[in-house]
């Protein structure tokens, strides 16, 4: 078990706090907030009440995203755009996801919000937004929605390499994008118009609904 007593979270959601952990610097645990699941079970609306409450569990579904059949590819550039997952691990604040730790020369990786926020869509990251579209195509990885604080900045050399370090699963009801590429290929595209949606919307000052 990993011992987090008197370690404070880098980063928190609105379902998860993130932690470096202390047995190795190169991990991200991601714990679920105390008492969330009661809570969503308390005031979950009806039509959600059929759902065990285990699929509410973000990092349950995190699993199930890391799991996929796009992810059982041997080919190492399946890792390109995404954080690496070591598995399900007791903490003494529950259960944590293990993700690697995206950090460049020590710091803690920006996320694309910021950087959009901060200096705009430069080209720079019009060719990291390109090479994240590419590989994603290329290998039908099924995400929920991208959304820039979900995506982290990986420096490799004069190069911004976007990763996905929360949101892989899909939103889908029905598992064809999980069983069919014709399907996938569809998901996917529907995924990267809904992240430029988003992009187009966190630069005009959030106006409206993004969707």
């Amino acid at each position: 078990m990993i011992d987090l007593n008197g370690v404070k979270p880098f980063a928190e959601g609105g379902n998860r706090r993130c932690f470096i952990n202390p047995q190795n610097p190169n991990q991200c645990l991601k714990i679920l907030h105390p008492g969330l699941l009661d809570k969503i079970n308390k005031t979950r609306p009806w039509y959600k009440k059929a759902r065990t409450l285990e699929s509410f569990d973000d990092n349950l579904r995190e699993k199930d995203g890391y799991e996929q059949r796009a992810l059982k590819s041997k080919n190492p550039d399946i890792w390109k755009h995404l954080a690496k997952w070591y598995g399900l691990q007791e903490t003494t604040l529950g259960i944590a996801s293990v993700t690697e730790l995206i950090v460049n020369n020590g710091q803690i990786a920006e996320t694309l919000e910021h950087y959009l926020l901060n200096k705009g869509l430069t080209e720079k990251i019009k060719k990291s937004l390109q090479s994240l579209e590419y590989w994603m195509k290329e290998h039908l990885v099924l995400t929920k929605n991208l959304l820039p604080h979900n995506l982290v900045l990986k420096e490799d050399k004069d190069e911004l390499v976007i990763k996905i370090v929360d949101g892989l699963g899909c939103h889908s009801f029905i598992p064809l994008p999980q069983n069919f590429n014709i399907f996938a290929k569809l998901y996917v595209n529907k995924r990267i118009k809904l992240m430029w949606q988003r992009i187009n919307w966190d630069l005009s000052g959030r106006q409206g609904n993004w969707k």
